[in-house]
Protein backbone atom coordinates (compact mmCIF):
# COMPACT_ATOMS: atom_id res chain seq x y z
CA UNK A 1 0.00 0.00 0.00
CA UNK A 2 2.75 1.88 0.60
CA UNK A 3 5.76 1.28 -1.52
CA UNK A 4 7.56 4.28 -3.31
CA UNK A 5 9.46 4.12 -6.39
CA UNK A 6 11.31 7.49 -5.77
CA UNK A 7 12.93 9.27 -9.05
CA UNK A 8 15.99 9.89 -9.06
CA UNK A 9 18.32 12.04 -11.70
CA UNK A 10 19.83 9.80 -14.06
CA UNK A 11 16.13 8.27 -14.46
CA UNK A 12 16.05 4.54 -15.07
CA UNK A 13 19.42 3.92 -14.34
CA UNK A 14 19.97 5.51 -10.92
CA UNK A 15 16.60 3.50 -10.30
CA UNK A 16 18.33 0.30 -11.12
CA UNK A 17 20.97 0.97 -9.01
CA UNK A 18 18.74 2.39 -6.03
CA UNK A 19 16.67 -1.53 -6.13
CA UNK A 20 19.88 -3.52 -6.52
CA UNK A 21 22.24 -1.71 -3.90
CA UNK A 22 19.90 -0.38 -1.35
CA UNK A 23 21.95 2.89 -1.56
CA UNK A 24 20.75 6.60 -2.39
CA UNK A 25 22.10 7.53 -5.88
CA UNK A 26 24.72 10.35 -6.12
CA UNK A 27 23.73 13.10 -7.94
CA UNK A 28 25.13 14.73 -11.05
CA UNK A 29 26.55 11.45 -12.27
CA UNK A 30 25.40 7.30 -13.19
CA UNK A 31 26.03 6.45 -9.95
CA UNK A 32 25.84 2.63 -11.44
CA UNK A 33 28.11 2.76 -13.68
CA UNK A 34 30.62 4.82 -10.91
CA UNK A 35 30.29 2.00 -8.61
CA UNK A 36 31.46 -0.55 -11.27
CA UNK A 37 34.70 1.09 -10.55
CA UNK A 38 34.74 0.13 -6.41
CA UNK A 39 34.13 -2.93 -4.32
CA UNK A 40 30.42 -3.64 -4.11
CA UNK A 41 30.36 -6.76 -1.52
CA UNK A 42 26.04 -6.39 -1.45
CA UNK A 43 24.81 -6.87 -4.59
CA UNK A 44 23.34 -9.73 -4.94
CA UNK A 45 25.69 -11.26 -7.54
CA UNK A 46 27.91 -11.37 -5.11
CA UNK A 47 26.10 -12.52 -2.12
CA UNK A 48 24.67 -15.45 -3.97
CA UNK A 49 27.89 -16.20 -5.70
CA UNK A 50 29.39 -16.73 -2.49
CA UNK A 51 27.10 -19.05 -1.80
CA UNK A 52 27.66 -21.33 -4.35
CA UNK A 53 25.22 -20.15 -6.76
CA UNK A 54 25.61 -19.27 -10.15
CA UNK A 55 24.57 -15.81 -10.95
CA UNK A 56 23.12 -14.12 -14.58
CA UNK A 57 22.12 -10.78 -15.53
CA UNK A 58 20.18 -10.32 -18.57
CA UNK A 59 18.80 -7.08 -20.60
CA UNK A 60 16.74 -7.20 -23.96
CA UNK A 61 17.90 -4.20 -25.00
CA UNK A 62 21.63 -2.99 -26.31
CA UNK A 63 24.16 -4.43 -24.37
CA UNK A 64 26.05 -1.32 -23.59
CA UNK A 65 22.97 1.46 -22.56
CA UNK A 66 23.69 3.20 -19.50
CA UNK A 67 27.42 0.90 -19.69
CA UNK A 68 25.74 -1.92 -18.16
CA UNK A 69 28.43 -3.85 -19.63
CA UNK A 70 30.84 -2.02 -17.67
CA UNK A 71 28.70 -2.09 -13.81
CA UNK A 72 27.10 -5.54 -14.31
CA UNK A 73 30.08 -7.65 -14.74
CA UNK A 74 31.30 -5.79 -11.09
CA UNK A 75 27.52 -6.85 -9.93
CA UNK A 76 28.43 -10.16 -9.40
CA UNK A 77 26.92 -11.32 -12.63
CA UNK A 78 27.50 -13.40 -16.18
CA UNK A 79 25.57 -10.49 -18.34
CA UNK A 80 24.15 -11.20 -21.45
CA UNK A 81 21.91 -8.68 -23.18
CA UNK A 82 20.97 -7.93 -26.95
CA UNK A 83 24.44 -7.61 -28.57
CA UNK A 84 25.89 -9.91 -26.38
CA UNK A 85 25.28 -12.81 -26.11
CA UNK A 86 21.64 -12.78 -26.38
CA UNK A 87 19.79 -12.38 -29.65
CA UNK A 88 16.38 -10.60 -29.27
CA UNK A 89 14.47 -9.55 -31.72
CA UNK A 90 15.71 -6.43 -32.21
CA UNK A 91 12.10 -3.98 -31.76
CA UNK A 92 11.13 -0.85 -30.20
CA UNK A 93 10.87 -1.82 -27.15
CA UNK A 94 12.52 -5.74 -27.14
CA UNK A 95 10.43 -8.73 -25.50
CA UNK A 96 10.59 -9.53 -22.14
CA UNK A 97 8.98 -12.95 -22.80
CA UNK A 98 11.46 -13.91 -25.32
CA UNK A 99 14.42 -12.68 -23.56
CA UNK A 100 13.34 -15.42 -20.77
CA UNK A 101 12.42 -18.17 -23.47
CA UNK A 102 15.89 -17.29 -24.74
CA UNK A 103 17.41 -17.56 -21.39
CA UNK A 104 16.32 -20.22 -18.74
CA UNK A 105 18.15 -23.04 -20.34
CA UNK A 106 21.59 -21.10 -18.47
CA UNK A 107 20.70 -22.22 -15.25
CA UNK A 108 17.45 -23.54 -14.50
CA UNK A 109 18.95 -26.75 -15.06
CA UNK A 110 21.94 -26.47 -12.66
CA UNK A 111 20.62 -24.95 -9.91
CA UNK A 112 21.16 -23.07 -7.48
CA UNK A 113 21.23 -19.96 -9.11
CA UNK A 114 19.95 -16.48 -9.04
CA UNK A 115 18.71 -14.41 -11.78
CA UNK A 116 18.35 -10.98 -12.95
CA UNK A 117 16.31 -10.06 -15.37
CA UNK A 118 16.19 -5.95 -16.25
CA UNK A 119 13.45 -5.91 -18.36
CA UNK A 120 12.41 -3.15 -21.06
CA UNK A 121 8.54 -4.39 -22.96
CA UNK A 122 6.84 -2.06 -20.63
CA UNK A 123 8.93 1.68 -21.79
CA UNK A 124 7.48 4.23 -23.44
CA UNK A 125 6.26 5.30 -26.05
CA UNK A 126 2.42 4.65 -24.97
CA UNK A 127 1.02 4.47 -28.34
CA UNK A 128 0.22 1.35 -30.47
CA UNK A 129 1.78 3.10 -33.23
CA UNK A 130 5.10 3.33 -31.54
CA UNK A 131 5.57 0.47 -29.47
CA UNK A 132 5.47 -2.68 -30.32
CA UNK A 133 4.46 -4.72 -27.61
CA UNK A 134 1.72 -2.41 -27.31
CA UNK A 135 0.80 -3.57 -30.71
CA UNK A 136 1.52 -7.41 -29.68
CA UNK A 137 -1.02 -7.24 -26.87
CA UNK A 138 -3.62 -5.24 -28.20
CA UNK A 139 -6.33 -7.65 -28.43
CA UNK A 140 -6.21 -7.82 -24.27
CA UNK A 141 -7.46 -4.45 -23.80
CA UNK A 142 -9.23 -3.38 -26.79
CA UNK A 143 -12.55 -3.69 -24.84
CA UNK A 144 -11.37 -1.18 -21.73
CA UNK A 145 -12.94 1.86 -21.22
CA UNK A 146 -9.80 3.85 -21.16
CA UNK A 147 -7.61 6.26 -23.62
CA UNK A 148 -5.30 4.90 -25.89
CA UNK A 149 -2.53 5.68 -24.39
CA UNK A 150 -3.64 4.10 -21.32
CA UNK A 151 -4.62 1.06 -23.08
CA UNK A 152 -1.21 1.19 -24.87
CA UNK A 153 0.75 1.09 -21.31
CA UNK A 154 -1.24 -1.54 -19.79
CA UNK A 155 -0.71 -3.65 -23.39
CA UNK A 156 2.87 -3.28 -22.67
CA UNK A 157 3.22 -4.53 -19.56
CA UNK A 158 1.16 -7.76 -20.16
CA UNK A 159 4.37 -8.73 -21.93
CA UNK A 160 6.05 -8.84 -18.27
CA UNK A 161 3.10 -10.71 -16.97
CA UNK A 162 3.20 -13.68 -19.75
CA UNK A 163 7.02 -13.67 -19.50
CA UNK A 164 6.72 -14.10 -15.55
CA UNK A 165 3.88 -16.53 -16.27
CA UNK A 166 6.49 -18.65 -18.36
CA UNK A 167 9.00 -18.22 -15.62
CA UNK A 168 6.93 -19.89 -13.08
CA UNK A 169 5.42 -22.63 -15.27
CA UNK A 170 9.42 -23.94 -16.48
CA UNK A 171 9.56 -23.52 -12.72
CA UNK A 172 6.71 -26.01 -11.76
CA UNK A 173 7.94 -28.18 -14.54
CA UNK A 174 11.08 -28.94 -13.13
CA UNK A 175 9.72 -29.12 -9.41
CA UNK A 176 11.21 -26.12 -8.46
CA UNK A 177 8.83 -23.36 -8.04
CA UNK A 178 8.25 -23.64 -4.34
CA UNK A 179 12.20 -22.83 -3.78
CA UNK A 180 12.50 -20.24 -5.92
CA UNK A 181 11.78 -16.77 -4.54
CA UNK A 182 11.03 -13.65 -6.80
CA UNK A 183 11.39 -9.90 -6.43
CA UNK A 184 9.54 -7.57 -8.65
CA UNK A 185 10.14 -4.10 -8.68
CA UNK A 186 10.13 -1.10 -11.10
CA UNK A 187 12.54 1.63 -11.49
CA UNK A 188 10.44 4.54 -11.63
CA UNK A 189 6.58 6.06 -12.62
CA UNK A 190 5.90 5.75 -16.02
CA UNK A 191 7.04 9.24 -16.88
CA UNK A 192 6.56 8.47 -20.52
CA UNK A 193 2.65 8.99 -20.34
CA UNK A 194 0.24 12.42 -19.74
CA UNK A 195 -0.45 13.07 -16.05
CA UNK A 196 -4.39 12.26 -17.31
CA UNK A 197 -3.83 8.71 -18.53
CA UNK A 198 -1.93 8.14 -15.37
CA UNK A 199 -5.13 9.30 -13.42
CA UNK A 200 -7.30 7.33 -15.51
CA UNK A 201 -4.92 4.21 -14.54
CA UNK A 202 -4.80 5.06 -10.90
CA UNK A 203 -8.36 6.18 -10.70
CA UNK A 204 -7.58 9.39 -8.64
CA UNK A 205 -5.78 12.59 -8.61
CA UNK A 206 -1.83 13.07 -8.44
CA UNK A 207 0.46 15.12 -6.52
CA UNK A 208 3.64 14.97 -7.87
CA UNK A 209 5.62 14.88 -4.77
CA UNK A 210 4.09 11.65 -3.12
CA UNK A 211 1.53 9.64 -4.71
CA UNK A 212 3.07 10.03 -8.43
CA UNK A 213 5.97 8.29 -6.94
CA UNK A 214 3.77 5.52 -4.69
CA UNK A 215 4.24 1.97 -7.07
CA UNK A 216 4.38 -1.71 -6.17
CA UNK A 217 6.92 -4.45 -4.99
CA UNK A 218 6.36 -8.41 -4.97
CA UNK A 219 8.34 -10.91 -3.16
CA UNK A 220 6.68 -14.14 -3.91
CA UNK A 221 7.34 -17.78 -3.66
CA UNK A 222 4.96 -19.86 -5.06
CA UNK A 223 2.70 -21.27 -2.85
CA UNK A 224 3.00 -18.60 -0.17
CA UNK A 225 0.12 -17.17 1.94
CA UNK A 226 -0.14 -13.31 0.90
CA UNK A 227 1.28 -10.85 2.99
CA UNK A 228 0.53 -7.43 2.47
CA UNK A 229 2.83 -4.52 3.87
CA UNK A 230 1.33 -1.16 4.81
CA UNK A 231 4.04 1.00 6.24
CA UNK A 232 5.92 2.89 4.05
CA UNK A 233 8.86 1.41 2.36
CA UNK A 234 11.22 2.35 -0.72
CA UNK A 235 13.09 0.61 -3.33
CA UNK A 236 16.08 1.16 -1.67
CA UNK A 237 14.67 -1.09 1.37
CA UNK A 238 14.64 -4.08 -1.18
CA UNK A 239 18.19 -5.64 -0.91
CA UNK A 240 18.36 -5.54 3.18
CA UNK A 241 14.99 -6.80 3.43
CA UNK A 242 16.01 -9.90 0.98
CA UNK A 243 19.27 -10.06 2.53
CA UNK A 244 17.51 -10.57 5.97
CA UNK A 245 14.93 -13.11 4.31
CA UNK A 246 17.63 -15.31 3.04
CA UNK A 247 19.62 -15.12 6.33
CA UNK A 248 22.48 -13.00 3.89
CA UNK A 249 25.25 -11.55 5.68
CA UNK A 250 25.34 -8.13 5.19
CA UNK A 251 25.97 -4.84 7.15
CA UNK A 252 22.94 -2.62 7.67
CA UNK A 253 24.70 0.25 8.88
CA UNK A 254 26.05 0.84 5.61
CA UNK A 255 23.08 0.79 3.52
CA UNK A 256 20.21 3.61 2.84
CA UNK A 257 17.56 1.65 3.30
CA UNK A 258 16.59 -1.09 6.43
CA UNK A 259 14.35 -4.51 6.31
CA UNK A 260 10.96 -3.47 5.96
CA UNK A 261 10.61 -6.30 8.31
CA UNK A 262 12.91 -5.61 11.00
CA UNK A 263 11.11 -3.39 13.32
CA UNK A 264 13.36 0.25 12.49
CA UNK A 265 10.94 3.00 12.21
CA UNK A 266 10.03 3.40 8.46
CA UNK A 267 11.32 6.29 6.33
CA UNK A 268 11.19 7.17 2.31
CA UNK A 269 13.36 9.68 0.67
CA UNK A 270 12.78 11.51 -2.15
CA UNK A 271 15.21 13.18 -4.59
CA UNK A 272 14.43 16.61 -3.52
CA UNK A 273 14.64 15.76 0.35
CA UNK A 274 10.94 15.74 1.20
CA UNK A 275 10.53 12.15 3.61
CA UNK A 276 7.71 9.81 4.85
CA UNK A 277 8.16 8.92 8.56
CA UNK A 278 5.85 6.72 10.19
CA UNK A 279 5.19 10.17 11.87
CA UNK A 280 4.27 12.39 9.07
CA UNK A 281 5.65 13.52 5.11
CA UNK A 282 8.05 16.67 4.89
CA UNK A 283 6.99 18.00 1.38
CA UNK A 284 11.29 20.18 0.61
CA UNK A 285 10.12 22.35 -2.10
CA UNK A 286 7.45 23.94 0.10
CA UNK A 287 8.48 23.49 4.29
CA UNK A 288 5.36 21.68 5.04
CA UNK A 289 5.11 19.01 7.31
CA UNK A 290 1.93 17.03 7.50
CA UNK A 291 2.11 14.91 11.08
CA UNK A 292 0.24 11.58 11.11
CA UNK A 293 -2.48 11.43 13.42
CA UNK A 294 -2.07 11.74 16.71
CA UNK A 295 1.69 11.57 15.95
CA UNK A 296 2.02 14.89 18.30
CA UNK A 297 -0.34 15.16 20.69
CA UNK A 298 0.37 18.81 21.78
CA UNK A 299 1.05 19.94 18.07
CA UNK A 300 4.94 20.64 18.37
CA UNK A 301 6.60 18.64 15.85
CA UNK A 302 10.05 21.44 15.29
CA UNK A 303 12.74 19.10 16.84
CA UNK A 304 11.57 16.42 14.99
CA UNK A 305 11.61 17.63 11.93
CA UNK A 306 14.76 19.52 12.66
CA UNK A 307 16.07 16.30 13.54
CA UNK A 308 14.59 14.57 10.59
CA UNK A 309 15.87 16.54 8.01
CA UNK A 310 19.55 16.74 9.50
CA UNK A 311 19.41 12.59 9.45
CA UNK A 312 18.28 12.38 5.62
CA UNK A 313 21.14 15.03 4.68
CA UNK A 314 23.54 12.99 6.01
CA UNK A 315 22.07 9.82 4.33
CA UNK A 316 22.88 11.68 1.34
CA UNK A 317 25.94 12.24 1.93
CA UNK A 318 26.72 8.96 3.04
CA UNK A 319 25.53 7.57 0.13
CA UNK A 320 27.68 9.38 -2.33
CA UNK A 321 31.03 9.29 0.00
CA UNK A 322 30.54 5.28 -0.87
CA UNK A 323 30.72 5.73 -4.27
CA UNK A 324 33.54 8.86 -4.20
CA UNK A 325 35.60 7.25 -2.13
CA UNK A 326 34.84 3.51 -2.84
CA UNK A 327 34.41 3.30 0.99
CA UNK A 328 33.53 -0.27 1.00
CA UNK A 329 37.16 -0.99 -0.78
CA UNK A 330 38.44 1.51 2.36
CA UNK A 331 36.96 -1.20 4.67
CA UNK A 332 37.47 -4.23 2.48
CA UNK A 333 38.87 -5.80 5.01
CA UNK A 334 36.36 -5.89 7.88
CA UNK A 335 33.90 -6.42 5.36
CA UNK A 336 35.61 -9.69 3.97
CA UNK A 337 36.25 -11.05 7.57
CA UNK A 338 32.99 -10.56 9.43
CA UNK A 339 30.47 -10.85 5.94
CA UNK A 340 32.64 -12.55 3.11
Amino acid sequence: KEFYNPSWGASTIDGEYVACSGLIPKVGVWSLYRSAFNYMPFYFGHQFRRLGYSTHAYHNHKFDYYSRDVSHPNMGYDYKALGLGLDVTVTWPESDLEMMELTVGDYMDDPPFHAYYMTVSGHLMYSFGANAMSRKNREYVDGLDLSDSAKAYLACQIELDRALEYLLGELEARGMAENTVFVLSADHYPYGLEMSAIEELAGHKMDTVFTLERSAAIIYRHGMEPVEVDRPCASFDLIPTVSNLFGLRYDSRLLSGTDIFGGLPPLVIFQDRSFISDLGAYEARTGRFTPAEGAFPDGDHKDYLSEMRRFVDAKFAAAAKIIDLDYFGVIRGEIDANFG
